[in-house]
């Protein structure tokens, strides 16, 4: 039989339900993982041609390689997936769709998807060694029919209808698919008697399409093909319809009665437009310092966006305090986040997106409203993955659509937290390199120092010779000997000095355990500086005259102490007391530590970061105590194997570690103070 010749379509000309693609958009911006979006796609018999086709192209390797969507993905990654995602929604506004041809769309949506999963369900109980791949053609058995849902009713649709085995086939080939593929496809309605010999992948295409359409002869071609029982069979199609109404369920996709997919189209649309405008907006703002610069000025791009008048919150140490209005000069207000009673509050520490209500608001919420000159008004929280930044509030008409409103509203704080955390995590890598830097140059500084000393000491003999050797006979000769030396001891001191000006890396391979004294006077010295002076902090060490060597190594110990340090020193914003102690030896558990405590005058932990302290949570006080802070502590405490534990309350907060001590480290001390040649 000839095979007709029919343009092949381009990949993205095929169209989704909008339902499928609005939930692969969503899961996208929330930043799903790849899996979750995947399991939204293979739903999908549009999507996963463009997956498909995408990941077999010469682009991505070898053609042909890729026969399952989770290669597809993995071989694409989350970047390129997201991508796709988006270009798919743009692409499925262009297809105006009536009404009949939405219902025809849902009927073979839910005719693909059951002949999938029928198809992943025979090949497991068959023994196939690759159910995915059969799942995947079962999507795409009938594309040929969605080829022709695009097409005005006529002689090209039939055309199109009359062929689309072939035209899936064709497509199959191109896509590099594979023999067994491309037959699976063309053999589709096949006799069931004339496959019994072909292969595997072949039957299990051909009885899920039966099964699928519940045809009368499914039942018995089931038992021609592999011989199930009726009863068997009976229960695969029952337990593969329920999947079917779940996946539905999860999607909103309505399977019985009428269907009209204009709403979602619509909804698709609004969703696509809203994302674009944010973009935009964020395309427009400017570089920013800091977070408060930061949510300043996307306020006046909030406004923009949403023709309405805009307030902003920043959050600092559990209060919220009001940084811009559009309508009038921002007030002092700082508002306690403790008792969230108002809509702003409540946001804050929920960080869901919340409308007023008419019977239930306080009078910071009227007050809010005047600032506005609206009747209502609605918050969103930037809610980044570090820590809540802020809190904006945009007024609403009586009669403004509140839903509409949320889209935009939580599309734009979300890209607004993204700059927030990429701003603070800039910022807090810039400072702990620079912490990082002067820490080196003190302790190179330290090093010559101990060199100039000796140094300065010969020289001084060389002079004081050089006035004895004078009265005596012969010495004239020695003099040019003498001064030469001197010159070359005046000139390393000099080399010295300009090292000490420049930058120093240490090599730690193979070092001897470190002095958990000389490194916290080290970057005491360092902090007085950079930390302590600018805060008006005190800081009282207490060293432990005992042997302190640990077993670790410097780059950690400083980044445990550098990390508590200005925990601490961010809990006293208003100036305090910090004491850092050490104690030796310590025993517990049958083993020996050194023990530091840094110990503040804050305000204590909040009981929300204590309840899941170490962990990386969000603290309800900005950057202070920050959660993620103290997770990386103790993964650095278990990296050395050693013991973190805190108590807190309003009168400060205190860090216990206990550093394993160095075997023998006593040596060190006795070492230090041994002459050479003892």
């Amino acid at each position: 039989m000839a095979r007709a010749q029919i343009e092949l379509p381009a990949d993205g000309e095929l169209p989704s339900l909008p339902q499928v693609v609005l939930r692969a958009l969503e899961a996208c911006r929330g930043d799903a993982d790849y899996r979750d979006i995947g399991r939204i796609i293979s739903a999908d018999t549009a999507l996963c041609v463009r997956v498909l086709a995408l990941a077999n192209s010469a682009l991505y390797g070898r053609p042909g390689e890729i026969n399952s969507i989770d290669q597809a993905l993995q071989r694409l990654g989350t970047n390129q997936i997201q991508a796709l995602i988006i270009t798919a929604s743009l692409r499925q506004l262009l297809f105006d769709l009536g009404a009949d041809r939405w219902q025809q769309l849902r009927d073979f949506w839910r005719h693909s998807l059951t002949t999938a999963l029928t198809a992943r369900a025979l090949g497991r109980l068959t023994g196939y060694p690759n159910n995915e791949e059969a799942f995947m053609l079962g999507l795409l058995h009938n594309v040929g029919e969605l080829i022709a849902l695009r097409q005005p009713t006529g002689e090209n649709q039939q055309a199109l209808l009359d062929n689309q085995t072939e035209m899936g086939a064709r497509l199959a080939e191109h896509w590099g698919l594979g023999q067994m593929a491309v037959d699976a496809i063309r053999y589709q309605h096949a006799p069931a008697r004339e496959i019994r010999d072909a292969g595997h992948l072949v039957k299990l295409i051909n009885l899920s399409t039966r099964l699928a359409l519940a045809d009368s002869s499914g039942i018995e071609a089931a038992q021609t093909i592999f011989g199930l029982t009726s009863a068997l069979t009976r229960e695969i199609c029952a337990r593969i319809e329920r999947e079917v109404s779940s996946v539905a369920q999860s999607l909103e996709i309505p399977l019985d009665g009428p269907f009209d997919g204009e709403s979602a189209h619509r909804r698709l649309f609004n969703r696509v437009v809203r994302t674009a405008l944010v973009e935009q907006a964020m395309q427009t703002l400017p570089a920013q310092s800091t977070d408060t610069e930061l949510l300043v000025t996307a306020l006046r791009n909030l406004v923009t966006l949403t023709g309405r008048p805009g307030l902003v919150f920043q959050e600092q140490d559990g209060v919220l305090r009001l940084l811009a209005a559009t309508r009038t000069s921002p007030p002092h207000i700082e508002v306690p986040l403790d008792n969230p009673r108002s809509l702003v509050t409540r946001v804050a520490t929920l960080h869901e997106t919340e409308a007023l209500a008419a019977d239930n608001r306080t009078i910071l919420d009227q007050q809010l409203l005047d600032l506005l000159d609206c009747a209502s008004m609605m918050c969103v929280a930037v809610n980044g993955a570090l820590h809540c930044h802020g809190v904006y509030v945009i007024g609403l008409d009586a009669s403004g659509d509140a839903e509409d409103s949320q889209v935009l509203l939580d599309l734009f704080a979300r890209r607004v937290a993204d700059l927030a955390d990429t701003l603070e995590l800039d910022t807090r890598a810039h400072s702990d390199e620079m912490l990082e830097h002067l820490a080196r140059r003190i302790e190179l500084r330290k090093r010559v120092h101990e060199i100039s000393n000796p140094l300065t000491i010969v020289r001084q003999y060389i002079h004081q010779l050089q006035g004895k050797l004078a009265s005596l006979e012969g010495s004239e000769s020695l003099k040019p000997d003498l001064q030469i030396l001197r010159e070359e001891m005046d000139r390393a001191a000099g080399l010295l000095e300009r090292i000490s000006e420049s930058d120093s890396t240490d090599d730690h391979a193979g070092a001897p355990p470190l002095d958990l004294n000389s490194e916290l006077t080290l970057l005491c010295e360092l902090f007085e500086d950079a930390l302590f002076a600018p805060a008006h902090i005190d800081c009282q060490p207490t060293l432990t005259s005992a042997d302190t060597h640990v077993r670790a190594t410097r780059g950690p110990v400083r980044q445990l102490v550098m990390n508590l340090v200005r925990n601490a020193v961010e809990a006293m914003d208003k100036g305090g007391q910090l004491h850092l102690q050490t104690a030796a030896p310590v025993w517990q558990d049958g083993r020996q530590w050194v023990e530091l405590v840094i110990e503040d005058s804050g305000e204590g932990i909040p009981e929300s970061v204590r309840n899941r302290l170490f962990k990386p949570v969000r603290s309800t006080k900005g950057p202070t105590h920050s959660g993620l802070g103290l997770s990386i502590v103790k993964q650095l405490m278990d990296d050395m194997e050693g013991i973190v534990s805190c108590k807190t309350s309003d009168r400060g907060t205190s860090f216990r570690l206990l550093l394993p001590a160095a075997p023998d480290s006593g040596k060190y001390d006795r070492e230090a103070h041994e002459e050479p040649g003892q």
